[in-house]
């Protein structure tokens, strides 16, 4: 990795561990919680510790002004819960394009093992060989998904590690991905990429099971996390940013996060 691209990726995590606030999902479900006024919910939750934050570029001059000096991350494929197929995610935007926009890294999604596959597995390399031309990095969200593949199954976490190294095999150089449910399992995800692997966060849960999952994932090797809905649907996005934070940047447990960030309900 060059230097200027290591530079680019210091701005959107601390010391290789990341903790990044998704809000792609304007396109993906609307405008619902915590995105109609998105420019509070990004000033919360990066003075609550989010090291970046990502949307789609078309909204760039509504996150700049209320990061608070956090990273950017511009999403470049989407779909909608309206459409047909929300797994068929089609491309938004070019590296150029995220560039004009400030970014300081560039995300796309895929689902391996879906019946789109192949076109994203072409997506994905068209967008690492033009961001290496850039000099940017790129956050490949990869998900095992599609008919064969059962997330109940006992080996469900083969096929997540299956998806973390087809991302590294293109070319990312951080990659998101689902929990597998325990540090035991994620652990061999982890060991399947020499990349970073941060976790998806998936519908809200209740705090505890939030962090429980952030908790197990840093046990597991990952590298910290990618949480969208359960940090921006918050009642207080900046506490739960912080708690969340305080797992991944100073390990600490669930419980004491909790209580740090003041969530922790009294007995």
């Amino acid at each position: 990795m060059n230097t200027a691209t290591r530079a680019r990726l210091d701005r959107i995590g601390t010391d290789d561990r990341y903790v990044v606030v998704p809000m792609d999902h304007g396109i993906t479900i609307g405008a619902t919680q915590g995105l109609k006024d998105i420019e509070s919910t990004i000033d919360g939750i990066t003075r609550g510790g989010a090291d970046a934050v990502l949307t789609q570029r078309g909204i760039a001059d509504r996150v700049h002004p209320h990061k608070n000096g956090a990273g950017y991350i511009v999403h470049l494929n989407g779909s909608t819960v309206i459409g047909p197929d929300e797994n068929d995610k089609r491309m938004t935007g070019t590296v150029e394009d995220a560039i004009r926009a400030g970014a300081d890294a560039v995300s796309m999604h895929l689902n391996v093992g879906s019946v789109h596959e192949r076109e994203q597995i072409e997506d994905l390399a068209k967008l690492t060989s033009e961001a290496e031309r850039y000099n940017i990095p790129v956050l490949a969200m990869a998900y095992a998904r599609g008919p064969d593949i059962d997330p109940e199954a006992d080996d469900y976490n083969q096929a997540v590690g299956h998806a973390v190294r087809l991302a590294e095999e293109l070319g990312a150089d951080v990659i998101k991905t689902g929990y597998t449910g325990d540090a035991a399992s994620f652990q061999h995800v982890v060991e399947s990429t020499s990349r970073p692997v941060v976790i998806a966060g998936g519908a809200r849960g209740t705090d505890e099971e939030t962090l429980d999952m952030v908790r197990g994932a840093m046990d597991g090797g990952a590298a910290g996390v990618s949480m969208g809905r359960s940090v921006f649907q918050h009642e207080d996005p900046e506490k739960i940013a912080r708690a969340v934070a305080s797992v991944v940047h100073d390990d600490a447990s669930a419980e004491d996060a909790l209580y740090e960030a003041g969530l922790a309900v009294e007995a």
